[in-house]
């Protein structure tokens, strides 16, 4: 279904698009194809003084900050490149842009990305980033559990999995919210204003 409804109060919720996502290969976008519709959503919202928030992952040196738990697929433990955990520069350096910082999958638990959407009366998210079935669909579904009506960017994000990728766009979003285009929702955002 296409995006029917953008509330007065929608802010843009960019997840992962940091050196180390973006530079990853990708499925069925690039990176850069990524972050060009990001920007594209980012500088609309701004235009119109809607709230934009850029959402970067990170963990410590040491990786003594990750999140505990036994799991079957091994975590990585090696140094990571310097910069790895940036805000692409595309993106970045707009003073009014709100910067989150996670160490988990998703941009709810354990950051004040709530708080900060509740203090400026936002009732909806748009959502794009890297990757689809991690971060994006996390945060997601947590937005959905918090009653924020959620719109999803598809053309906005990648996966490294093509499979996984579609799974979460046909299967998982339709249950949480609206999909469309980037360009759908700067319509959308522009008919709102």
């Amino acid at each position: 279904m296409p995006v029917t409804k953008l509330d007065a109060e929608t802010a843009l919720v960019l997840i992962d698009l940091q050196n180390a996502t973006v530079g990853a290969p990708c499925v069925p976008h690039s990176g850069p194809d990524v972050v060009t519709r990001a920007a594209l959503l980012a500088e609309a919202f701004r235009e119109y003084g809607a709230t934009v928030v850029l959402v970067r992952v990170t963990h410590a040196e040491d990786h003594s900050d990750g999140t505990p738990g036994r799991k079957d697929a091994p975590s990585y433990t090696g140094p990571m490149p310097t910069g790895w955990d940036e805000i692409v520069e595309d993106l970045r350096g707009h003073p009014g842009d709100i910067v989150v910082t996670k160490r988990n999958w998703g941009a709810f638990y354990g950051t004040d990305l709530d708080l900060q959407l509740r203090r400026r009366g936002i009732t909806q998210v748009v959502l794009a980033g890297i990757a689809t079935t991690i971060g994006v669909e996390s945060t997601a579904r947590n937005a959905h559990e918090l009653g924020y009506h959620v719109t999803l960017a598809t053309d906005a994000m990648a996966d490294m999995d093509p499979d996984a990728h579609r799974h979460s766009i046909e299967r998982i979003f339709p249950m949480i919210g609206e999909c469309g285009t980037s360009a759908e929702i700067i319509e959308v955002l522009a008919k709102s204003r």
